[in-house]
């Protein structure tokens, strides 16, 4: 019986087409995330510029942070922890450890992108715009387009919800004298929610499927064990378990009780 893997990549070489060039492909992934990627993402960031107003600080620095670090949970705890008063040295690592879910995305999106004998500077500019957003529709879609077309859709994508969350600080920032605090902040929220949904398209996935319900059970008890590290433990524990789980456990169609 054929792999479900290799069905759903042949699904989306029927569902795609390539773009015929570069800029075209730039166009395209601007255009994929013109609706409902960057309506969401720029509307949680009417949360974040609400915070750092109410927080004392000026839009300026909140655009700055939306400009180069780009990841809203870190920008979350860069301004809560710069308004505690804490040390460069504590807000610096707690911000990294914060992003650092990122750190897996870039290495597994890197290899889809390269091109042999394309300067490598163009790959640290892209791991930039590597949101989970941009992730999850570029990892969707590039294996149906050619190698040469798949950067610049991605950066075409992530240029795209980079504009959104900028224009989301600034307006969250300016709007929040007139719009209660805790419905701006609420809006945050909207984040992880798309997510969420963005991943149901892919429970088909059996190790998925294992991971999101091993997560789900571990998280909350690991968090009172440990509130620092019990989220990224249960997050790493159930990716690894779901995933050998899924090998171990015998194919749809298969008598054998794994893999040898």
């Amino acid at each position: 019986m054929p792999d479900s893997s290799s069905d759903s990549s042949a699904a989306a070489e029927t569902q795609y087409r390539p773009f015929g060039s570069g800029a075209r492909a730039f166009r395209g992934g601007a255009i994929d995330a013109l609706g409902l990627p960057a309506l969401v993402l720029g509307a949680s960031y009417l949360g974040f510029g609400s915070l750092v107003r109410e927080s004392g600080y000026s839009l300026t620095l909140g655009l700055f942070s939306t400009m180069t670090g780009w990841a809203l949970p870190g920008q979350v705890v860069l301004i809560e922890l710069m308004a505690l008063g804490s040390s460069l040295f504590a807000i610096c690592l707690a911000v990294a450890m914060t992003n650092m879910r990122l750190l897996p995305m870039a290495v597994t999106l890197t290899p889809v992108l390269r091109v042999p004998g394309r300067a490598s500077w163009r790959y640290y500019l892209a791991a930039h715009f590597c949101a989970v957003t941009a992730w999850v529709f570029t990892m969707r879609r590039a294996p149906s387009l050619p190698p040469e077309e798949r950067l610049p859709y991605f950066l075409g994508f992530g240029a795209m919800v980079w504009a959104a969350s900028m224009i989301g600080t600034a307006t969250g920032y300016l709007l929040s004298a007139t719009v209660p605090m805790q419905v701006s902040l609420g809006l945050v929220f909207l984040n992880p929610i798309y997510f969420m949904l963005m991943f149901m398209g892919d429970l088909g996935q059996r190790s998925r499927v294992l991971s999101l319900l091993i997560g789900v059970a571990a998280g909350p008890l690991l968090f009172q064990i440990d509130a620092d590290w019990g989220l990224m433990i249960a997050g790493l524990g159930a990716g690894t378990l779901g995933f050998y789980i899924d090998r171990w456990l015998p194919r749809k169609g298969s008598g054998k009780g794994g893999h040898g």
